[in-house]
């Protein structure tokens, strides 16, 4: 019988402070579920499958990320679009987001090698972070959908 004080939402920050640390490079089902406080059978029974723990773990991390960059941009608006995106390249070289960084470029390395987990979840966070960007472009910005739809082309293209 599952225990009642696990669930995914109890699962999941666990195993994201744990990926953030250590990364998902030969994450094994084992080394999570220890770092989560419970069995691999029981993540198998909360998230269906190895592949679905990992697209609910890197949707729960982007998710983290997101929320982490709302509290540190800052409150005024850009006053252009190349002030937003060096806006955002100064938050991402703090040291609290170092941890995002590093999992984001094995998200990447995971992709480029065709793991399909891998490609969604890129997909999906660049998504996210396209329309994070377009949103923060300043008031009068006259297409402010129109650059991140470009990189997202481009990212869908490769």
């Amino acid at each position: 019988m599952a225990d009642p004080r696990l669930s995914r939402e109890t699962l999941l920050p666990k195993l994201a402070t744990h990926v953030l640390e250590h990364g998902l490079a030969g994450a094994s089902l084992r080394p999570l579920a220890k770092a989560a406080g419970t069995s691999d059978r029981m993540l198998i029974y909360h998230f269906g499958s190895k592949d679905g723990l990992v697209t609910a773990l890197l949707e729960h991390v982007a998710g983290m990320y997101s929320g982490a960059l709302e509290m540190a941009y800052p409150t005024e608006p850009a006053t252009s679009r190349r002030d937003c995106a060096q806006r955002l390249l100064a938050i991402g070289r703090a040291p609290m987001f170092a941890p995002f960084l590093r999992l984001w470029w094995e998200i990447v390395a995971g992709a480029a090698k065709g793991d399909a987990a891998f490609r969604a979840s890129a997909a999906a966070m660049m998504d996210s972070q396209l329309d994070w960007f377009a949103a923060y472009l300043p008031p009068d910005d006259p297409d402010p959908a129109q650059g991140p739809s470009l990189s997202r082309l481009r990212w869908r293209a490769h």
